[in-house]
């Protein structure tokens, strides 16, 4: 099980990562300031880290520097405000593996969790996901439903490989709403019904079933090339 560093001092958006992470099945430690996270990170017991640039005591670019001047190797995402090339390139030149802006959608920052941790580790990449005769194509962002091919919307798609990366899991509309809409999303909207309803027009009325009171399940387990 990957164990991943979350160095954030916003409490609202490190929980949200932390949750959205562990819901993954990864371990995760949270911080909230730069001196502890610098010790932390020093200990190489972590596969991953998410750093936040505005940090009380060491800033992150100042505890990045100091991890890769320890030859802490470790993969580094850099969440932060701050969106003007100067500062990318900085990030970028002074040793992190990849660079996000706030806000963010958390979908995103998986995706490129596990791209980082693949790229550590040399593993293959599923490329394709499936559970019974549903597949949805990573690549080509098309979803096959039996013989037929399906052409999703980028929400559709997100909301369906959410969907194939945990098939016979109840998900809440809570979790279903933070995954794919990221943290500043309405707990009061019916935005997922309306998506549910509109995946299964596409893919057939069966694919998704209604857990009443608790939230949508995909039927099924998963099957990987």
């Amino acid at each position: 099980m990957n164990r991943i560093l979350i160095i954030e001092d916003e409490e609202r958006i490190a929980s949200f990562v932390e949750k959205g992470l562990r819901a993954n099945g990864f371990t995760t430690t949270a911080v909230a300031d730069g001196d502890a996270a610098y010790e932390y990170a020093l200990t190489g017991g972590f596969d991953l880290v998410v750093l936040d640039i505005g940090l009380p005591g060491r800033d992150g670019f100042t505890v990045l520097r100091e991890l890769r001047e320890s030859r802490v190797t470790t993969p580094v995402i850099v969440l932060t405000a701050r969106d003007s090339v100067r500062d990318t390139v900085a990030g970028l030149e002074g040793g992190a593996d990849d660079w996000m802006t706030k806000p963010f959608r958390f979908e995103e920052l998986l995706a490129r969790v596990r791209l980082r941790l693949r790229t550590a580790a040399r593993a293959p990449e599923v490329t394709v996901l499936r559970s019974g005769d549903l597949s949805l194509d990573l690549r080509t962002r098309r979803a096959r439903a039996g013989e037929r091919t399906v052409d999703l919307t980028a929400r559709e798609f997100v909301l369906l490989e959410l969907f194939l990366r945990h098939p016979g899991q109840v998900l809440s509309r809570e979790q279903i709403l933070s995954h794919v809409w990221g943290y500043d999303f309405d707990p009061g909207s019916n935005i997922v019904d309306v998506y549910v309803r509109a995946l299964r027009k596409k893919l057939g009325a069966q694919r998704v079933e209604t857990v009443r009171g608790m939230g949508y399940r995909l039927p099924g387990r998963p099957a990987f090339p």
